[in-house]
């Protein structure tokens, strides 16, 4: 039931709100004392910019349950330890938390969740604590109450609650995850968010290639489109209710929406000559998308209604790749009108064009940031590698080191997805994740080859 979820996870509930699901707090015991007097701990917090030089030990136990209860996604018992490792799983795949997973670690009592015997987690060498529990309800929804806790200062640093449905018991996870992860680093959360992609088989010059979707750990994946049409460069609305992509239909270049409500795509863009790379402005009103017209390829925007695609670019050559800052006031794009690929900036009605990228070598794919701090970036000459810039073109940094390309952004713009292609024919091409200091990456698991990512909002 997902409108249940989205109703329960659009207010991210405390506790205190719902005291009928929250245990009962015992008196704490004697060992569970404060600093001691005239000593003020310092504040618990992971430095963003710390990358893995020092992360965090944070203890994650099995969440508990009041009764063992058989639901259609697992007993509550079995949920619980499923919980724990979800949300371990998103502390350490970001790159600052070691967690003290629930198999090195005593179980917790339901009693105790929220009175954690702070002496034994002090003896575990770990500097925070997850707590939480799983409850049936008697509506067939579960309950998630989830905590974090300062070891040291043996204080509870933040609490929520979550309501869902068993088949969606896995947001609750990435939700609490959230919780510690902008609790303790100051930063926005992104776990709890799905990305988009182009999954890819069959031999390299006659691939099969399918729109698939999943939450941003690989879990829930699915496959939007049936592989009998070439798709490429998916990208979500700002409301996650549809994608843009394109499609080789009848081998006809055209640019469709896809409804995930329904399932069924609509055709925005047909009968022009090749097009490209099409994405939503940030209110949803238009589709940004390149266009070769007479031998020129330029920059249009469309309503995302359909309609008559205005021109935004003039200059001869190629100018593609376009996508808007958070605010919809500009737009980041590549152009090989100086003679060979680098990144432009300009208004939104395409007013202002100026070059940004002077660092040497080629650039492609930039893509704002949503916090629109940076422009991520593909580095062309030898390997392809993916860098970030200011929007001014200054701080250039490069962050991988391989075939890597197709840049997109984090919910909190702290994270990059891309893809990258192994070597020779037939080297296929997988998604990664890296941070922004380079020093965080990972491989995301598809069943299928992937390519062409897109990380969307995060979800309400």
């Amino acid at each position: 039931m997902i409108r249940s979820l989205f109703v329960a996870l659009s207010v991210t509930v405390a506790l205190p709100a719902l005291a009928q699901t929250t245990p009962p707090a015992p008196a704490p015991a004697p060992q569970d004392q404060a600093a001691p007097a005239g000593q003020t701990p310092a504040p618990l917090e992971v430095s963003v910019t710390g990358g893995v030089s020092a992360p965090m030990p944070i203890a994650i136990p099995a969440m508990p349950t009041a009764q063992v209860v058989s639901t259609p996604a697992g007993s509550t018992d079995v949920l619980g330890r499923q919980m724990a490792d979800i949300i371990a799983n998103d502390l350490k795949n970001s790159g600052l938390f070691t967690p003290l997973g629930a198999n090195r670690l005593r179980a917790v009592g339901f009693q105790e969740v929220n009175a954690p015997a702070f002496d034994y987690w002090g003896g575990t060498g770990a500097q925070a604590l997850v707590q939480g529990f799983v409850r049936a309800n008697g509506d067939g929804n579960l309950t998630i109450g989830c905590y974090l806790y300062d070891v040291f200062s043996k204080v509870e640093l933040t609490r929520s609650g979550f309501v869902v449905s068993p088949g969606d018991w896995r947001r609750a996870g990435h939700k609490c995850a959230d919780m510690v992860y902008s609790r303790l680093t100051g930063e926005g959360p992104y776990f709890d968010s799905r990305v988009v992609y182009v999954s890819e088989t069959g031999p390299k010059g006659k691939r099969i290639k399918r729109l698939a979707i999943m939450d941003q750990d690989g879990a829930n994946h699915r496959f939007l489109t049936n592989g009998q049409s070439i798709v490429l460069t998916p990208r979500f609305a700002p409301n996650q209710q549809s994608i843009v992509y394109m499609s080789y239909e009848n081998d006809r270049p055209s640019i469709y929406v896809y409804d995930l409500g329904s399932g069924r795509p609509r055709r925005v863009v047909q009968n022009v000559s090749l097009t490209f790379a099409p994405r939503f402005s940030p209110d949803g009103r238009w589709i940004l998308f390149s266009m070769a017209q007479g031998g020129n390829t330029d920059i249009y925007r469309v309503s995302s209604q359909g309609g008559t695609p205005q021109r935004l670019t003039t200059s001869p050559g190629i100018d593609t790749g376009g996508s808007y800052s958070p605010d919809g006031s500009r737009i980041a794009f590549e152009s090989d009108r100086s003679g060979g690929q680098q990144i432009y900036v300009m208004n939104a009605d395409g007013s202002g064009q100026q070059r940004i990228s002077f660092g040497g070598g080629r650039y492609a794919t930039p893509v704002w940031s949503p916090r629109g701090d940076l422009i991520a970036f593909t580095k062309l000459g030898g390997a392809f590698r993916i860098g970030t810039m200011s929007p001014s073109g200054g701080a250039e940094k490069i962050l991988t080191n391989g075939q890597d390309e197709g840049p997109s952004w984090s919910p909190n713009g702290r994270v990059i997805t891309f893809y990258r292609s192994g070597s020779g024919s037939g080297g296929k091409a997988d998604l990664w994740m890296v941070d922004l200091t380079g020093q965080v990456e990972r491989r995301i698991p598809t069943p299928l080859d992937g390519s062409d990512p897109a990380w969307g909002p995060l979800r309400p």
